[in-house]
């Protein structure tokens, strides 16, 4: 492989790999909004949270992999405590005072990561089996954000498995359609709902683990990922999973190739596609008008 072959090719599974995060970031920010109807601006702050739980959990175990697992449940618990005692009360204020009450959530994680870990970059190492570099054809491409694509996709998988093969999710896709029919049904909707919001910032906790030793962890973690996540769930279509992932993944190699070849543009390229895609369908790409 020709040395500009290899920068192409290397150019494109980073922006897969970063479309893959991106992701899971979004999908859990989607889920959330397609079953509840909740728009929650506080999620980037509970990725940014899970990166800071990666962080003191790899301090006290010493074993990444016991972070990756115990960070993103960590998460997902301070998730399911704000569905149940916060979201839930304000719920007949509509989306005003849901947007305040997770702008204000998001203000108060932001505080109180510089409270307990400080301002400063703080740095986690990858697992010593997934240090290095993977050659092929003289292609060098390092070991660590393929093993972030695989979990992405394993991910996918798994919450796929969950939506499409399980009575459980048979009720979250039918609560998605109405709420109240599978409620007057027998079913506690707002147990599932309290699942749900679990495991939209479960997926969050995850991407947050995975993309901590790539961008270290800092108080402004979750500004950048924030904004292209909600950027990601308006250009795909609220509560559209696939649009979801199909919009991650061009926003993934748009965000390689253009810092890679128009680095001056490339920070209004997502914003760029977004405009031209709500010009031609204002519902999102996958989007559907109620």
């Amino acid at each position: 492989m020709d040395p500009t072959t290899a920068m192409y090719v290397a150019q494109g599974i980073h922006g897969l790999a970063y479309g893959m995060v991106l992701f899971l970031v979004a999908s859990g920010l989607t889920m959330i909004f397609g079953m509840m109807g909740i728009l929650n601006l506080a999620h980037a702050s509970f990725f940014m949270l899970s990166a800071y739980f990666c962080y003191q959990f790899l301090s006290i175990t010493g074993n990444f992999w016991a972070a990756l697992l115990l960070a993103p449940v960590a998460t997902a618990f301070f998730g399911v405590l704000l569905e149940r005692f916060l979201l839930r009360r304000i719920h007949a204020f509509g989306h005003i005072g849901e947007l305040i009450l997770t702008v204000g959530v998001s203000l108060v994680i932001l505080a109180g990561v510089k409270i307990f870990w400080g301002t400063e970059t703080l740095p986690v190492k990858v697992p010593p089996i997934l240090h290095g570099l993977v050659t092929f054809k003289g292609l060098d491409y390092p070991i660590y954000r393929l093993f972030i694509i695989g979990l992405a996709l394993v991910v996918l998988a798994i919450m796929a498995l969950l939506l499409y093969k399980t009575r459980l999710g048979k009720i979250v896709r039918a609560g998605v359609s109405d709420a109240d029919m599978v409620n007057a049904l027998g079913v506690n909707m707002p147990l599932v709902f309290m699942f749900v919001f679990g495991v939209g910032t479960w997926l969050a906790g995850v991407a947050g683990v995975a993309i901590a030793p790539i961008l270290t962890v800092f108080p402004g973690l979750a500004d950048q990922m924030g904004m292209d996540a909600f950027i990601v769930v308006v250009t795909g279509g609220f509560g559209s999973l696939k649009g979801a992932f199909i919009v991650s993944l061009i926003f993934g190699e748009l965000s390689a190739y253009g810092v890679q070849f128009i680095s001056q543009l490339a920070p209004v390229l997502m914003f760029l596609f977004m405009a031209i895609v709500l010009i031609i369908k204002p519902m999102g790409l996958f989007g559907e008008r109620e």
